[in-house]
């Protein structure tokens, strides 16, 4: 494929955004490509910018807009109002043929913002992470063989800078898979955000023996150590679709607690038979 991205430009340098920068250096790398590097977050440093480009792959810290935003595919990797509060900062200095991504964790938002200013936009999952943040945890091994999500509706992109970042992203053994944005946050909602909700919930639920808990209920609430600042806007951007999963799965526990109750053994045994075989899907997937 002739090369048509030379420039990436990745506003917001933690975890996810410095691991995708990694994985992509090296996806062009690999395949012969010369591709730049350059990168800004407001909270560096001069310690942090010269880690980040000693260290992690970034070629050019960039303060200036006019040359940050002068890019072929621009990544916007801020909390997801942040990033949608940028698309006019891109819209005012971006080039008309550069294709603007983001690594949000919902996707209609900002897809609709970026439409009402005709940016070329597609919006980008990957669904991906750890419990450290921060460029120092970052590595493109975060991102191998984990899905990555673009919400360019019914299949991927097959021309232009878009069809070249699906390639690149497949030479970094990543799976790629294309979603509208709407369909993203339903499905999501229900596989991220509500087990996120849940495990804070059921740490709250049981504050008062946490202390006599052992490693089974650690790793059921596991989500619970995750920053609120973070998931605010996750959960002002998708609160329909989240609060209908919290209904739903508030009538499941209803259920589930009048069987327990009167002693229904067959449908706990079913309801124990489809997890465990569920489980063993994931396993087999290696999601552990």
């Amino acid at each position: 494929m002739r090369q048509g991205i030379h420039t990436i430009s990745f506003i917001g340098l933690g975890l996810i955004g410095t691991s995708l920068m990694q994985a992509l250096k090296h996806a062009g790398e690999a395949t012969g490509r010369n591709i730049e590097m350059v990168g800004f977050d407001p909270g560096f440093n001069e310690k942090d910018i010269a880690a980040i480009t000693d260290n992690f792959g970034l070629d050019r810290f960039e303060t200036d807009p006019a040359q940050l935003y002068a890019a072929d595919l621009i990544v916007l990797c801020a909390p997801v109002l942040a990033n949608i509060a940028l698309l006019e900062t891109v819209k005012q200095h971006a080039p008309a043929d550069a294709l603007i991504t983001d690594v949000s964790s919902t996707k209609a938002e900002i897809a609709t913002r970026a439409e009402k200013l005709e940016l070329n936009f597609i919006g980008m999952h990957p669904i991906a992470g750890r419990e450290q943040q921060g460029y120092c945890a970052a590595s493109p091994e975060l991102l191998c063989e984990r899905m990555v999500i673009l919400c360019s509706g019914d299949r991927l992109p097959e021309s232009g800078h878009a069809a070249e970042l699906v390639e690149l992203l497949r030479t970094a053994s990543c799976n790629v898979a294309a979603m509208s944005p709407a369909d993203h946050d339903r499905i999501y909602a229900n596989i991220s955000h509500l087990p996120q909700l849940v495990s804070t919930a059921l740490m709250q639920h049981c504050r008062d023996n946490v202390e006599h808990s052992g490693p089974g209920f650690a790793s059921a609430t596991r989500l619970a150590g995750s920053p609120w600042p973070v998931w605010c806007d996750i959960v002002r951007t998708n609160r329909d679709n989240i609060a209908d999963n919290l209904a739903a799965f508030s009538s499941l526990l209803a259920n589930l607690a009048e069987e327990v109750r009167n002693d229904n053994i067959e449908a706990l045994d079913a309801r124990f038979r489809e997890a465990n075989e569920l489980y063993q899907r994931l396993q087999e997937r290696g999601c552990s």
